[in-house]
């Protein structure tokens, strides 16, 4: 193809913004405005560097036009460009290659068009647009519809996060966000998907239409994950946590997926005796099986309950103080930060606790920047079946500055009065709120 002089000014503009010139244009190691030195060894000898602004003169073009509140930026004008008046006297312009006349402002309409410009076509025959046939932009229209239209992959899709934003838990997110409360939907896909592809389809789809809605910041899918009895093997683990990430990105793009879960061995610090102790009592949750999703880029949220912490390390004289630090430094350790948000999950505030306790088990993960935040639990169930609920709302407003890593995990099926009042209440002392549904 040859190359226009309109093409080849073009590219030597372009050329000459990243500082490479043409060898017909090299400057020798002498010139003063010669950057040739930063280029490597290995360089061909055709490529030449020349700085079209040096950096003290780049500084005072930007100084030039940022001073005095870019008052001289603010007041430039465009350059006035060069145009050719082809009906002057002594200009030549080209004739076009196929010998057509170029259309002017004054060029008469084409053949069969009417005064408005508008072609004019025969009786039963189809007009093209803009160069193109049926359809007008050239595309092929399908078969042509009876009543009322087709429904389409997107009118479908609304239909279905209408119907979503109506149910209980749509109306939480609703009252939620009127409260400027973060919201997370949080649900439980690892049954679904043992019961098989269509009710683990029909799971996904639910809680994406539920999530669709731009006031919802991401979707917690599991909770307990290689704790409970749900799973026997890693590789079962490994296929959920894919197959549910794929999924949930397809129906939900642009949500953050959470998991939740415990690595009991990160608590033992360093006593080797716990640490063996741990992985034989729990197989699925050896630290380096956890970091496997993260590194994959499954999960974008990790939450690591801390219910161990109080109690389950007696045997290695460890307490609840020393264990919850413990957790908290070997995350801090392994840099799990770099490879997703890391959570703690609080379920021990609930009943009677002191201000100790709750300004210790709040702030410990957060404070040397082990966890971005913490989920309170709202009310947990003890192994009784009697249920021990949060109490502690005067001491959690006073923890204002830190409200915005503060999430409750309520369920809006079972509230306490109604979920608009327990929303207002909990968003007196929480930044974020994880919904959970079904």
């Amino acid at each position: 193809m040859r190359l226009t002089l309109r093409r080849t000014l073009a590219v030597g503009a372009a050329l000459a913004l990243v500082g490479i010139m043409t060898p017909g244009a090299a400057y020798s190691q002498d010139d003063p405005r010669s950057c040739n030195d930063l280029l490597g060894a290995d360089a061909p000898a055709y490529i030449v560097c020349h700085w079209l602004a040096k950096p003290e003169e780049a500084l005072g073009v930007a100084l030039f036009w940022g001073s005095d509140d870019a008052a001289n930026l603010r007041e430039a004008t465009p350059s006035n460009g060069k145009f050719i008046d082809c009906s002057a006297a002594g200009s030549f312009c080209p004739e076009p290659l196929d010998g057509g006349a170029e259309g002017g402002e004054n060029s008469p309409l084409p053949e069969g068009a009417g005064e408005d410009g508008t072609p004019e076509c025969e009786a039963g025959r189809q007009c093209s647009i803009n160069g193109h046939g049926e359809g007008g932009d050239g595309t092929v229209p399908g078969p042509e519809l009876t009543g009322a239209a087709k429904p389409t992959a997107t009118s479908t899709q609304d239909a279905a996060v209408a119907a979503a934003a109506q149910t209980p838990a749509g109306q939480a997110i609703t009252a939620a966000k009127a409260l400027q409360l973060r919201v997370w939907v949080d649900t439980e896909l690892a049954d679904d998907w043992k019961a098989g592809s269509e009710t683990f389809t029909a799971a996904v789809k639910r809680i994406g239409a539920l999530a669709a809605r731009p006031e919802v910041a991401g979707i917690r899918f599991t909770s307990q994950l290689g704790y409970n009895t749900t799973f026997k093997t890693d590789a079962e683990i490994t296929a959920f946590v894919t197959a549910a990430s794929d999924a949930l990105r397809q129906v939900a793009p642009g949500k953050r997926l959470g998991v939740h879960t415990v690595v009991p061995e990160l608590a033992c610090g360093a006593d080797d005796t716990c640490k063996a102790e741990m992985r034989k009592r729990y197989p699925l949750l050896a630290p380096e099986k956890i970091e496997s999703p993260l590194i994959a880029g499954r999960v974008d949220q990790l939450s690591l309950d801390t219910g161990l912490l109080y109690g389950g390390y007696d045997t290695w004289k460890i307490d609840a103080e020393q264990a919850h630090r413990n957790q908290w430094i070997q995350v801090r350790a392994r840099s799990w930060d770099v490879l997703t948000q890391i959570a703690a999950e609080e379920t021990g505030l609930v009943g009677q606790v002191t201000d100790e306790q709750i300004a210790s088990r709040l702030s410990v993960p957060v404070k040397d920047g082990a966890a971005q935040q913490v989920n309170v639990w709202t009310r947990v169930q003890n192994a009784q079946g009697a249920e021990n609920r949060l109490t502690a709302w005067d001491q959690l407003k006073k923890l204002t500055p830190i409200q915005r890593r503060l999430a409750a995990v309520y369920d809006p099926a079972n509230p306490e009065v109604d979920v608009a009042a327990d929303l207002k209440k909990l968003s007196e002392a929480f930044g974020q709120i994880y919904l959970t549904t079904a």
